[in-house]
């Protein structure tokens, strides 16, 4: 993993943005789409308690790429998020042609965690990103901010039922 330390302010934002969906009563994932010169472009947080489960941040920020970047731009950007993609997100991303990924915590690592809440299965199984999308540089996890991520799940599944 290469994850610089110049980049840990957007992964700590990642997981701010976890915490709001949070406590706007969704799951708890955030995401942060940064330019090649380091300026953040766009951010979003999970939005599926709406009713549509397709409102992952990562799902947003390739649709928001895809309407106002220049291929070129989307290639450069890097994608930082609270979570590494589920295979829609993933798939997404590699069609609007976006460059990097880097997570805070992997997809084994949110099954494990929902395993031990006893969280019922999504209906897509959770696959590596470089599984659906082979050409996508995928960096992560980030241990110290994976319990972070892990704590916020943990909240957002004992508080339900």
């Amino acid at each position: 993993m290469v994850v610089k330390d110049a980049e840990l302010p957007y992964l700590r934002r990642c997981v701010e943005l976890a915490a709001e969906a949070l406590d706007a009563g969704d799951e708890p994932f955030g995401s942060v789409l940064v330019g090649s010169d380091g300026r953040v472009l766009a951010e979003d947080h999970n939005r599926v308690a709406s009713g549509d489960r397709t409102r992952h941040p990562e799902f947003e920020l390739a649709r928001w790429a895809a309407a106002h970047l220049a291929p070129e731009e989307r290639a450069a950007a890097t994608v930082y998020t609270s979570g590494e993609h589920c295979p829609m997100c993933a798939a997404a991303h590699a069609w609007v042609g976006l460059g990097r990924i880097v997570y805070v915590a992997s997809s084994e690592q949110l099954t494990a965690w929902l395993a031990e809440l006893d969280v019922p299965a999504p209906p897509v199984r959770a696959l590596p990103v470089r599984e659906v999308a082979p050409g996508v540089v995928v960096e992560g996890p980030v241990p110290g901010l994976a319990d972070e991520v892990r704590a916020l799940h943990h909240r957002f599944h004992r508080g339900r039922g």
